[in-house]
């Protein structure tokens, strides 16, 4: 996995990182899912990994020469977890889109580094993406189940 995602975790973000945005909202995850489940497809860890796949698209353009500086990438960096959902929620409306309305909420946030966020990326670039890291941890998680199941199974076999 790439070094941008080397903090990803299955047990989700510290408690005072977007907290009122760490559960993924379903009438089947409130009555099914593991708190750990629910935070992989939280909001904050979609949107955070987001901004991570943006970073680390403008940390290879600046590497293949693309007029991209230091300061953009360090205030994308500084800014990963800083995510006003109601103002992406009022950029979408009005750009009728999910990323842009992310682009400009982070944009805001990073104003050095607006020109080159999503630079050269379509939608799927962060979508598809993303949904590839939330179901790559969704099977760590899983995995880790089901060993704990096998386990308590032998035990109780023996």
């Amino acid at each position: 996995m790439s070094k941008y995602f080397e903090d990803v975790d299955v047990n989700g973000f510290p408690p005072d990182v977007l907290p009122e945005h760490q559960k993924y909202e379903h009438p089947l995850v409130q009555r099914y899912a593991t708190k750990e489940m629910s935070g992989i497809f939280s909001p904050a860890m979609k949107f955070t990994t987001w901004r991570k796949m943006w970073l680390a698209l403008a940390t290879s353009e600046q590497e293949l020469g693309l007029d991209i500086s230091d300061e953009q990438l360090q205030q994308m960096k500084e800014n990963l977890y800083n995510i006003d959902f109601d103002k992406a929620a009022e950029y979408e409306s009005k750009f009728r889109h999910d990323v842009m309305g992310h682009v400009h909420a982070f944009g805001e946030v990073a104003p050095l580094a607006m020109p080159i966020i999503h630079l050269g990326a379509t939608s799927c670039y962060v979508g598809d993406n993303t949904d590839i890291v939330q179901l790559k941890e969704a099977m760590k998680l899983i995995q880790l189940k089901l060993v704990q199941a096998l386990n308590t199974l032998k035990v109780f076999a023996e």
